[in-house]
């Protein structure tokens, strides 16, 4: 299917496809030229492909071809049942999965939130895979796990990663009021007028999927429970960008700058007044940002 979304934004026809990757079916929206080089941009909680509406249309414009997937729980994506389905390997899998089936040896990897979490992770397993990586927002995993054991500040502002641990219970808050919490967490804490009421309506529509919000905080209880190997080090060998706003209330920046530490070729810009939800807050900075470290 081919339509022209979403309404209000430059008119490129995005092409939305359902790609079978590691065993699931991922919802994809795809733009640009099939002969450009091929950019893959991973969205974060509590979010889908839609966060990423102010970049994908510059990319395409610059003769990328874009594919931005509801990554597997998420919106229109396959949700598996099981916490084992979310296993960060697996999320790492999926990435995998959808450079060969665009038919390229190597993709430029973006993502913010959990989907910078899936590529930090990704670049550290696959590096033959990336050809650059830009993190948006989120720390090397090594560094998140030494850094919040010695600064119980960090830790307390994690706090919401436990409370995902209880059965049932996150899933009764967020889809009450019509998704009530979710939406006071988006808006509430980014830049005013960053998400507005029209974009919260496609928001609640993608939390309303069934089984969305139990496989979104999946993600969150498969960390926790299955354990991966977070305390691993392994540099980044690969040219990244790590774009960081100043005023993200979730995590400290300090780790931002530990985290370069960890690349072989990296490169850290902080947004002085930007949130933790940097594409929505600043997005043609972000398209600026991107656009000239690709090229």
């Amino acid at each position: 299917m081919t339509i022209p979304y979403p309404k209000g934004h430059i008119m490129q026809l995005y092409s939305h496809q359902n790609i079978k990757t590691n065993g699931v079916n991922l919802h994809v929206v795809m733009a640009g030229p099939e002969s450009g080089p091929l950019v893959i941009l991973l969205h974060g909680f509590p979010e889908f492909w839609y966060e990423w509406r102010h970049q994908i249309d510059a990319l395409a414009e610059q003769g990328y071809r874009v594919w931005a997937p509801d990554q597997r729980g998420y919106n229109l994506s396959d949700k598996p049942q099981g916490i084992a389905a979310y296993a960060l390997n697996e999320l790492a899998k999926d990435v995998i999965g959808l450079i060969e089936v665009a038919g390229e040896q190597e993709t430029i990897l973006v993502g913010h939130d959990w989907g910078a979490v899936v590529s930090w992770w990704t670049a550290n397993n696959y590096p033959e895979k990336i050809k650059k990586l830009v993190i948006i927002n989120v720390p090397h995993h090594a560094v998140f796990i030494r850094y919040a054991r010695q600064h119980p500040s960090q830790l307390l502002k994690s706090w919401y990663m436990f409370f995902f641990q209880i059965p049932w219970l996150p899933e009764q808050i967020f889809t009450a009021n019509n998704f009530k919490a979710l939406t006071d967490a988006v808006q509430g804490t980014a830049q005013p007028g960053a998400y507005t009421d029209e974009d919260m309506v496609e928001y609640r529509k993608a939390w309303a999927q069934p089984g969305a919000i139990t496989g979104m905080v999946n993600w969150y209880r498969a960390l926790f429970q299955l354990r991966p190997d977070l305390d691993r080090s392994p540099r980044i060998t690969v040219p990244m960008l790590l774009i960081w706003g100043k005023k993200d209330h979730v995590l400290e920046a300090t780790m931002a700058e530990e985290s370069i530490r960890l690349c072989d070729d990296g490169k850290l810009v902080f947004l002085e007044n930007a949130t933790h939800w940097v594409p929505h807050d600043e997005p043609e900075r972000v398209n600026q940002l991107l656009i000239e470290f690709f090229s």
